[in-house]
């Protein structure tokens, strides 16, 4: 039986940012998929601030704020003066907690999807370019050019832009 997703992944996927090497969410995005005001997550969080320790969520830093901004154009922004809280996909397995209802429990099921198939994509990227080491120390220069060309094709070309801060 095929599963019903609630939610595109494209969508969620677009809205994962790696910061501090963690792939993280930011909570505006995250209120925008749930249906709330980014200011009810923000105080449902504050009101269990023990459910989020610093591995799960935490707020960026001012360094980290203003690249943030000056990434996000001020419409799509919104130009908040706070600074949004991140969160983990251990935080946003948490929120489904905090936020109790239908629609939060879906699409954090939408958003652990999201987290295991970029999981998924890294561990086979991975597990093909030792694949293609092998190959290149067994059959060392003969197929050099062929080896370079696919070596070229699996270098990723992800944005950039996903990156806030140090």
């Amino acid at each position: 039986m095929a599963t019903k997703h609630f939610l595109p992944a494209e969508i969620i996927e677009k809205r994962i940012y790696i910061l501090r090497n963690q792939k993280v969410m930011l909570d505006f995005h995250l209120a925008g998929l749930y249906h709330i005001p980014t200011k009810r997550l923000k105080e449902q969080v504050k009101r269990n601030l023990k459910r989020f320790p610093d591995d799960f969520m935490f707020e960026l830093t001012n360094e980290e704020f203003q690249n943030l901004r000056s990434q996000f154009a001020t419409s799509s922004w919104g130009g908040s003066r706070y600074k949004p809280f991140v969160f983990t996909e251990q935080g946003i397995a948490m929120l489904s907690s905090v936020l109790n209802s239908d629609t939060a429990i879906q699409v954090n099921i939408e958003i652990m999807r999201a987290f295991v198939k970029l999981r998924e994509l890294m561990l086979t990227h991975k597990d093909l370019a030792r694949k293609l080491e092998s190959l290149e120390k067994k059959y060392d220069s003969q197929f050099k050019t062929v080896f370079d060309a696919i070596k070229q094709l699996m270098t990723p070309t992800i944005k950039e832009k996903h990156k806030i801060g140090f």
